[in-house]
């Protein structure tokens, strides 16, 4: 059986590849004209769509799915309508690829600049939600890469039918229909194959559990585009506006609990600590968020519970907060870099100075002035979509859109210079 998956995965991954270099020489109106007509296929499946979601429904009943993973797992006209609309908006982003950036001339007298193109062929793991699928396909195909697409077992059927939608689109443009394949065996050796066939695959997108993408960090032998923890931080300044320090809070926190860029640990300084978490905790109270604190915290609010070291480093993706109140900035960055994530994390503060210093200092992907966390999001940085957040430090860093999923090489240009 084991046999029979690597050679089935092998297959895919030949076929991506020899799709990877037709897609990486196409021109943008071919690109759109398939991210349009798959958009079209989806509306004209929808009825099917959901007919086929059902069955996985079902089934994730039968499994004991909870609700909030079955919630994820449904197609509602809702979500097929959010899918139409991302394919139409992928479809209006500029192309970033062919594009050449920083030229100069050297002291040789010829001209250097980097020109960007596609990785090649991506494989992303995901789970539950059948519209990622959708999401993965239209930022690869714009970014001129082709893609192995392996979901979770429990969205098998309704992936099958997303990607016929995908492969109709495809034909209808003009591209290999092997640009977007979605791997059709739930046998979880599947993605063991996949991580571990660099010849085939240039690099690895996991979306789920923090257990999945350490698995697949420590096994791959094929680089990973990750991020781990949303441990996200918040430190209100002595100098930060009242107002804007606790609307701030009060987003980054509660605006949604399961997600990587909610604020997981407030951390207030000591002199305005008072005033800020008397206002904050009654806030808090009225949502249902449970409070975990520092000594002097507790101090300040009786009704807060003690925190444990673990508390500092859990991303609790829930209405839980953990509030540190600290002596001064210095204290407040030194907590993050070693707590943190290297997510978001921000500061709310009227001193400029402050300000440059925590965003040169704090060492995340993401790091804020007055604004709240959950302001992470390649929708919201201009991207029009993501693939999903990267806290590495090589290639792509934050939020990885278009532009996160191509590279750049060096083009010269000259006119028969040689080298002396």
């Amino acid at each position: 059986m084991a046999d029979q998956v690597t050679e089935y995965m092998h297959g895919l991954g030949q076929r991506a590849r020899q799709a990877s270099k037709e897609m990486a020489v196409a021109d943008t109106a071919m690109k759109n004209r398939a991210l349009l007509a798959i958009a079209d296929a989806l509306e004209a499946d929808r009825s099917q769509l959901k007919f086929v979601n059902t069955r996985d429904l079902d089934a994730g009943r039968e499994r004991g799915l909870d609700a909030a993973m079955l919630d994820r797992l449904e197609l509602t006209d809702a979500r097929i309508d959010a899918m139409i609309e991302g394919l139409r908006q992928v479809a209006a982003l500029p192309d970033p690829i062919g594009t050449i950036d920083d030229m100069k001339y050297v002291p040789s007298g010829i001209q250097v600049g980097k020109m960007r193109v596609p990785l090649g062929v991506i494989g992303i793991i995901y789970e539950s939600r059948p519209n990622v699928t959708v999401e993965a396909a239209s930022l690869c195909l714009k970014s001129g890469n082709a893609v192995i697409l392996r979901g979770g077992s429990e969205s098998i059927h309704s992936n099958q039918a997303i990607a016929r939608c995908i492969q109709q689109g495809l034909a209808q443009a003009g591209l290999p229909e092997d640009a977007v394949q979605v791997v059709e065996t739930i046998d979880r050796a599947a993605v063991g194959v996949l991580i571990t066939m660099p010849e085939y695959v240039d690099v690895i997108v996991p979306r789920g559990g923090k257990g999945l993408i350490e698995r697949i960090s420590a096994d791959a032998r094929v680089p990973v585009i990750k991020h781990l923890d949303g441990v996200c931080h918040v430190y209100l300044d002595d100098r930060a506006d009242h107002s804007k320090a606790v609307r701030i809070a009060m987003n980054a926190k509660t605006h949604r609990y399961g997600v990587c860029n909610a604020m997981e640990t407030l951390l207030v300084h000591q002199d305005v600590a008072q005033p800020l978490l008397r206002e904050l905790s009654g806030l808090y109270s009225q949502k249902g968020v449970e409070l975990r604190g520092c000594p002097v915290t507790c101090e300040i609010l009786p009704g807060a519970v003690p925190a444990t070291k673990e508390d500092w480093s859990e991303e609790y993706l829930g209405p839980v907060l953990a509030i540190k109140v600290v002596l001064d900035m210095d204290e407040a960055i030194t907590h993050i870099n070693h707590y943190g994530s290297h997510h978001t994390d921000a500061i709310v503060t009227e001193d400029f100075t402050r300000a440059r210093r925590f965003m040169r200092e704090v060492d995340s992907s993401s790091v804020m002035v007055n604004a709240s966390t959950r302001f992470a999001d390649g929708f919201e940085y201009g991207l029009g979509a993501e693939i999903g957040i990267s806290t590495d430090k090589i290639h792509a860093r934050g939020p990885v859109g278009l532009e996160g999923l191509t590279s750049q090489k060096y083009v010269v240009f000259g006119d028969g210079h040689i080298r002396q």
